[in-house]
């Protein structure tokens, strides 16, 4: 039997529905299908594509820092198929990416904390400074800021001067606590005496100050500013009188050998002399500034004219003998306390170490307590 034609249905998707199209010649059915797989829908790519976006809105929403999610989902990013090794590379890039943005964001944090600590730190400090520096104004001190010092060539050394007794005065309040403890405790002579030898260090110190401060502005030291109000009204020649001390010793250090009180009244009376002998030259001093100054102005007068500079040259010359005579004064000063220490025993020396720090802190609280008491108005 022959077969001359073979008729075939297929559905194809790019023709309209009732349409029959015919062609001649042979025809293979699989030749059909395989040609018309351009034109039909790829299962294999729509899932990959499927799979791809929804991946996209998961890694945006999850947090990279979250350890949670790296460790939940770091099989997404990492292929299970050995065989894709272009995607495995890929994750491990990724992971190295993360890890690099959490030390990252650690040293930050890091960083942020200790610039935090650092800016309370120096904000306690302001605070601790405004402090000290209210605590001072109350005692009385005169304290200069940047705004209000004084203009003068030669007065940044006596300025600085009550910087550095404010700061050898806490050092020295220091050293007095410690030898306070140390005979409290019955210490015993040696160590005493190493204490004394570093309060007398320093003692010596603070007069080579003052003297530096009183070659640039003797006039400032002379009036005391770096002390309190009540301090002031007690100095001598810008500091204290020795003779007084010796007698406030000499009430307080009871019992005496009669060899020791002999040696203290001997050595008052030498102190009061000295101090009498540097007194008259200050009046006389300020005697002939007066007088200078004085007939100056009537010469002025009567010739109408202004000041001449043969007076300003005189008085400035003698006013510079001024810081003689305070060196004079501390050097007096000095010796005396080293007197003091040569006639007395190791444990007496400590006791009028002590009771000499408590005679200047208790004019220093009286002049805080009267500049705090409540003003009283006149009628």
């Amino acid at each position: 039997m022959s077969v001359e034609f073979v008729f075939s249905v297929h559905v194809l998707h790019q023709h309209s529905i009732s349409m029959i199209r015919s062609r001649t010649d042979a025809l293979l059915a699989g030749c059909v299908f395989k040609a018309m797989i351009h034109g039909s829908c790829n299962t294999v790519l729509a899932a990959a594509s499927t799979i791809i976006n929804l991946q996209s809105p998961v890694s945006r929403e999850a947090n990279t820092l979250d350890s949670q999610f790296e460790q939940g989902h770091a099989g997404a990013l990492t292929p299970s198929d050995s065989r894709d090794k272009p995607n495995g590379k890929q994750g491990q890039k990724t992971l190295r990416r993360l890890a690099q943005n959490r030390e990252a964001a650690r040293r930050s944090r890091l960083r942020k904390k200790a610039y935090v600590q650092q800016l309370e730190s120096s904000n306690l400090k302001l605070a601790q400074l405004e402090q000290e520096l209210q605590r001072a104004r109350q005692q009385g001190f005169l304290v200069y800021t940047s705004g209000d010092q004084p203009h003068s060539a030669n007065g940044n050394g006596a300025l600085s001067f009550g910087v550095d007794y404010a700061r050898w005065l806490e050092e020295h309040n220091k050293k007095i606590d410690e030898l306070r403890a140390a005979v409290n405790a019955h210490a015993g002579d040696s160590d005493l005496q190493a204490i004394i030898d570093a309060i007398m260090a320093r003692c010596d110190e603070i007069f080579r100050l003052k003297g530096a401060a009183a070659k640039a502005d003797a006039f400032q030291v002379l009036s005391g500013t770096w002390t309190t109000p009540v301090e002031r009204c007690f100095l001598w020649l810008g500091g204290f009188q020795p003779s007084e001390l010796l007698k406030l010793l000499a009430s307080r250090l009871e019992p005496l050998t009669e060899k020791q009180l002999d040696s203290i009244c001997v050595l008052q009376r030498s102190s009061q002399q000295a101090e009498d002998a540097l007194s008259r030259e200050m009046e006389a001093l300020r005697q002939s500034v007066v007088e200078t100054v004085a007939v100056s102005a009537s010469s002025s007068l009567c010739r109408a004219a202004g000041p001449s500079g043969d007076y300003t040259g005189q008085t400035v010359a003698k006013l510079a003998t001024l810081e003689i005579l305070l060196r004079q004064a501390d050097d007096l000063r000095l010796r005396i306390l080293q007197e003091v220490q040569r006639i007395l025993t190791t444990r007496q020396c400590a006791r009028a170490l002590l009771a000499i720090s408590d005679y200047f802190s208790r004019l220093r609280s009286l002049s805080s307590l009267w500049i705090a008491r409540p003003s009283t108005e006149m009628n």
